[in-house]
This record gives structure tokens, sequence and C-alpha cells, in this order.
């Protein structure tokens, strides 16, 4: 495997671009109305509309590349966030499949079919409308109505939205598709993932059952397929008239931690000093480069989980050999995002492409305890990062991933559903900003609707839609903050949120929660550090009745208790006392 660094291909031709730009910003009043109005939207011509092309993270934190604060080397990201703009304040849900259901929809997850994740659907929500656990006909996935438009649409990565061939991406707008079918699976070819078994179904390529090459690694391939079908629709001169819609979803760095050894040796020294040199620089860069105001105060490190310092000498060991791991696969990830914009950039797409970067939560703090297959696991020291290792990386370096944040992936906090967010658009007049202005996931969909001139329809299919629920930031990208109040909803395993302007409310329970609602000004307090539940019950009560209002309207299944019984799902204390059993020791 060839992990060498993107360098430009072709030269771009920025007036080109712009002048594309300007026709593609022309179509931006009359494809609002039409995006509003369900009317049918006739395609624009070839050349006036953008290609778009939307990079998906999996569990990377807020505070982890370079152009939002982090150590690790991604200058590729960074590039396209000097190019664009960088989001501070835009959202996704608590984990993976319910955020990729609202950036595919434009709708609430509880709406489109995840309710809660398959994996964790319980007995009161199983049957109930909105927890089918795949999106559901009550959708339909904006690729689709982007080829309906005459876009070429190709995906590539992970899906997490169906299993079957009938709720594939190819059923979903895919002309062609490599997709990852469950939330996870090991980096490396496994004897599971090299052998096509319908009974337990993990790869699909258009459609069809499919298994990965014995020298797999999931980004190089993903970003090497993606490469291809960018070249095979170049290749066709019919096909190469139209603009594309590429979607390129990694599954790192998302457990189990997986990496070449020479990409885990680049950052072997980086993480040994443990969490707070790291925690201070992230913070102080934040501050330097303009995401944080110079009084911000950031999350406190969450006393709950061990300190460095508390930690054995193996442990220690460990937990930096761990981060060291997770860094070498955010690198490895922007070099293939590097790798597609060189083929943009030699094909002469580049200037006329529309880019948007997010990761789907926030950074993964949970213990993994492995698999449950029957291949042996060596999570020893010199193993970690292994083809047979499995392990993740612990609530520690997940809190210090999310800063400024409090908490992580799971949580309805703004560590949980705060993600980093570049959107590098031709000719805005955002270019090189920091925007502060909030977003949600819902938001992707009718602003790309926008874009192409494609409708969204009332009915698809022979099934009446449910409506758009996220905005066009359109007029953001035009240097105009137009957009209002934003009020948004969050409910996820019991764990729940409600936004009104600066104000929030979260509900959790302990250890991180007292079991009740808390109350947040996020214009002061972004970090969620002080509850003003007491000192403001009127403004408690005003946010209780917005997130019943929210529950309600998207057909929230409420089990009391629930956030109790999910607990941390997976035990912080375990994560630590598997670093021991595994010992650090080299053997």
């Amino acid at each position: 495997m060839n992990h060498t660094d993107v360098f430009p291909v072709a030269k771009p031709n920025p007036a080109r671009g712009l002048r594309r730009v300007a026709l593609t910003l022309s179509l931006v009043a009359g494809a609002a109305a039409v995006v509003a109005n369900h009317a049918q939207a006739a395609p624009a011509g070839p050349g006036s509309r953008p290609n778009i092309l939307v990079i998906v993270a999996d569990d990377l934190g807020f505070s982890d590349i370079g152009a939002f604060g982090g150590e690790i080397d991604t200058p590729n990201l960074d590039a396209l966030a000097r190019e664009g703009a960088r989001l501070t304040d835009f959202h996704s849900a608590a984990t993976c499949s319910p955020t990729r259901s609202m950036l595919l929809s434009g709708v609430d997850h509880h709406v489109a079919g995840i309710g809660s994740m398959a994996e964790i659907t319980f007995d009161e929500q199983k049957g109930k409308p909105g927890y089918e656990g795949h999106l559901n006909d009550r959708v339909v996935a904006f690729p689709a109505l982007l080829q309906q438009a005459g876009y070429r649409t190709y995906m590539a990565g992970k899906w997490h939205l169906g299993l079957t061939e009938e709720r594939s991406p190819k059923a979903r707008g895919f002309e062609r598709s490599f997709a990852l079918l469950r939330g996870a699976d090991d980096h490396y070819a496994q004897p599971w993932s090299t052998k096509v078994d319908p009974a337990q179904p993990y790869y699909r390529e258009d459609g069809r059952l499919t298994s990965v090459p014995a020298d797999f690694y999931s980004s190089d391939f993903y970003g090497d397929k993606l490469v291809s079908y960018l070249k095979e629709g170049r290749g066709n001169q019919a096909e190469a008239k139209k603009p594309f819609f590429a979607y390129l979803t990694f599954t790192a760095p998302h457990w189990p931690l997986q990496a070449p050894e020479e990409a885990i040796a680049k950052y072997a020294e980086r993480y040994k000093a443990g969490y707070e040199p790291i925690r201070q620089a992230r913070i102080a860069k934040q501050k330097a480069s303009g995401l944080l105001p110079q009084d911000f105060q950031p999350a406190k490190a969450l006393s709950l989980f061990p300190a460095w310092q508390r930690l054995t000498p193996q442990q220690q060991a460990q937990e930096a050999r761990r981060m060291a791991t997770y860094a070498a696969m955010v690198d490895i990830m922007d070099r293939n995002i590097g790798k597609v914009i060189a083929q943009l950039k030699a094909s002469g797409e580049y200037d006329n492409t529309v880019i948007v970067f997010i990761s789907d939560n926030g950074a993964e703090g949970n213990h993994v305890a492995g698999r449950g297959d029957s291949i042996p696991r060596d999570n020893r020291l010199a193993n970690v990062g292994r083809a047979n290792s499995y392990v993740a990386y612990g609530p520690n370096w997940a809190q210090v991933s999310a800063l400024p944040f409090t908490l992580f992936k799971g949580h309805s906090h703004e560590g949980g559903t705060t993600v980093p967010a570049i959107v590098r658009w031709p000719g805005s007049k955002q270019a090189g900003k920091v925007l502060p202005t909030p977003g949600h996931v819902t938001d992707i969909a009718p602003t790309l609707l926008q874009l192409a001139g494609a409708s969204y329809p009332a009915r698809h299919q022979g099934h009446e839609l449910a409506p758009l629920q996220g905005r066009s930031l359109v007029s953001l990208f035009e240097g105009r903050d137009d957009l209002g109040r934003f009020d948004k909803g969050w409910e996820l395993f019991g764990r729940k949120a409600y936004r009104q302007g600066d104000w929030k409310i979260v509900y959790s329970v302990p250890p991180v929660g007292p079991g009740d609602w808390q109350l947040f000004n996020l214009k002061t307090d972004r970090a969620e550090q002080v509850n003003l539940a007491a000192q403001h019950p009127e403004k408690l009560a005003e946010l209780k009745a917005g997130y019943a209002a929210y529950s309600h309207r998207n057909g929230v299944v409420e089990v009391p208790g629930l956030a109790e019984r999910v607990g941390q799902r997976y035990s912080s204390q375990a994560y630590f006392e598997s670093l021991a059993t595994a010992d650090g020791q080299d053997r």
C-alpha cells in the first residue's frame, strides 16, 4: 500500500470555476422555491451546476484534524479549510446511523427509520414507525433526486442504513457504489470479509453482495474505489457531460484501531506525555486560529475517569500506542481525501466542485470488548494496531478529541453532537472564514438540492414523503447570515437535548448527569459547565415544552428509564481494566 502525500496534478483554472459558480448561483433563487414548494424542476444545462463531494469521517472528534486544533497531520483537510469555511457550531446525532439517515434524507432520524440504532433497539421501540432500523419509505435519499436531475452518483465506504439489496445504496440513487453495510468492521481483510456469505452480508457493490481483496485496508480501498468511479465517468463522453455527486464515507477512525506499522511509528512519541499536554496545545491552537474566543472556557477533564498520573506505566504505554494508532488512521484518511482531490484536479473538475466534510458524531469514548469472532485477538502493546488486534482508545482520549466540549459519542451534550465541518464552495464569500452560525446535518440535503436545481417531491415511488426539516445554507455561503433562530431537538437511548437559540437543555443520568434536565446558556458556556436550571426555571420550562413538541412531532418513542438502562453501555472502568489485562508487555 502506498501512503504518499497528495500533490497537485493539474493546475486549476480559477476563471473557469468562477464562471461556472456564477451560473450556479444564478439558479439559487429559483431552486430555493423549487425545493420549498416541492415543484418539478427542469435540470440546468451541462456545466451550469456544481459537482458535489460529501466526505464523512467516522467517530472523528471536533479537535482532531489540524484545521480544528489537532496535532495530527491532515494537510489536505487543512487546505480545504483554507479554501472554504470552517463551521464551529455544526451538529449531528449522537451516533452514526442516525446521522447518516438525516444527512441523506434531510429529516429527523426518528422519521427516517433510525429512531434508534438497529443494533440497540429496545422492545418498546420495535415495530414502531420510525424504528425500522433502515431508511424507510417516508423519505427519499437526496442522491436519488440528484440522479433524476441528471447527476452521476457514486459512493464508497460505510452505509449502515440497511443490509439487503433493496435497502442498499443502489436502491437509494447511487449508480455506482461499494458499501460496508454494517456499522463497523475490521480495517484489514479478515476471513469473513474476503468471501461472500448471504447469511452474513458485509459488503455490496452496485447492490450485489461482494467481498474485499486480501490486501484490503479500508481508507485506501475506499479512496481508490471512488477515484475509479470518477475516472470511469469521465471516460464515457455522454456521462462526462453530467455533473457528479460523490459520497466518500470512511470507517476511520472508528474502532477497531488498526493501521500500518509505519504509519503508527510516525506518532509513536507524540502521545507519551499523556492527555494534558495535548489538551493544552489543542485549546491554544483553537484560540490562536480564531475557532474559539480568547476567553472561552473549555470543558474540564471528567473526574470520573482516571488522570494520566493515576495510570500504571503499562497502562500509559497502552494509551500512548492506541492514540498513535488513532492518529495514524486519521492521517491515512486525509491522504486518501487528497487522492480524490488530485483526481478532480487532474480531470479539470475541481474548480467547479462543492466539497462538504463532516464527522458523523463526536469521538468514541465507550469501551469495546472485541468483535466476538473466532479470530484470536492480541491486544498486547506491540501488537496494538495490527490486523488481529481489536481496541478502542477510551474516554480520556475521546474527551481530548471532543475539545473544547464535554463528553463524546452517545451523549446529547455538545461533545457528542458537535462535529468538525468544512465547506469548500468555489466563489463563496465565506472562503477562509470561521463561521459560528449553527447548522445541522439535516441542512445538507436541502442545501445541495438547491445548488443542483433539483426538486423535492411530495411523493416518491408511490409513497408520501415527510417534508424536509433541514434548512438550506445557500444564503450563508453567499454572505448573508439570515437563517433565523436555531431550534433543534435530540434523542437517542433516552439521552435528550433541546436547543432554542443560545439556550439548551440536556437530560442525562449518572455518572455523567444528575438524572434530570440541565439548562445551559451556550452563548457564554458552550462547554456546558454551569447548570442554570435553578436560576432560570421559566426558561427551563419553555425548553422542556419545546422538547415535548419535538418528540411528538417526530414520533419519538419515549421509554421511561431508558437512559438508566443504557447507562454507559460499556463500562469505562472495564476499559481501564482492559489496559491492565493487556499488560503493555511484549511477548
